[in-house]
């Protein structure tokens, strides 16, 4: 294979088990992560989640207990929370849509395409639009644990949590919110890590991908 080092970065990401709590990940670093975030790609642009930071150590520890247990949580220096929109409604799309307008001009391709997106999105069941939501938070999800892996942080990405929970201690219901996925940021304890010198497991590329040509 070519020489790349995102892909020698990838291979030295992995999912951390145990985290260093006295290290914390630079404030450059974590601002790079959260603009790499920010640039990820969402369905028609809409962005239908919010990010959350948690540093407060009561709500890491709540949110901890509401997650298994899971000390990643409270042993990381940060707590990405991806909150999706619990549907979408025509204020949050006429939003997007004026975002666009702002920075592209008035441009009438333009309303029109946001009009077709509200008269489709808007009638559906709000379980429907929470799921599609929620899948472009888990895009963001993955671009921003490759960002982690570039900046040399450690993450693990977390569904193992009660979320009703979670949204009751982050207050995520009055704002539309509903919380999707967790990811911890720290630094690995490498001295304390079971998983840390185990060897990467993946598939080999032949049994995933098939040429269509």
């Amino acid at each position: 294979m070519t020489h790349s080092p995102l892909i020698e970065q990838l291979n030295w990401r992995y999912a951390t088990k145990k985290m260093d709590p006295a290290k914390t990940v630079p404030e450059a670093k974590l601002d790079i992560i959260l603009e790499a975030i920010r640039m990820a790609p969402t369905s028609s642009g809409t962005q239908p989640f919010k990010l959350l930071v948690v540093t407060n150590p009561q709500k890491r520890a709540e949110i901890c207990e509401a997650a298994s247990n899971q000390a990643q949580i409270t042993d990381g220096s940060h707590l990405l929370v991806f909150a999706a929109w619990d549907t979408y409604t025509e204020a949050r799309i006429d939003a997007v849509t004026e975002l666009n307008v702002q920075a592209r001009g008035e441009l009438p391709m333009l309303n029109a395409y946001y009009d077709n997106l509200k008269n489709s999105y808007v009638p559906r069941d709000a379980s429907v639009n929470y799921a599609h939501a929620a899948r472009q938070a888990y895009i963001a999800l993955g671009i921003a644990m490759v960002a982690a892996a570039e900046q040399e942080v450690d993450s693990t990405p977390m569904e193992g949590f009660d979320p009703d929970k979670v949204d009751e201690i982050l207050g995520l219901k009055a704002h539309g919110l509903r919380s999707v996925v967790l990811l911890p940021l720290g630094y690995r304890d490498a001295s304390a890590d079971w998983l840390l010198p185990m060897k990467k497991v993946r598939k080999p590329l032949d049994t995933i991908v098939s040429r269509i040509d």
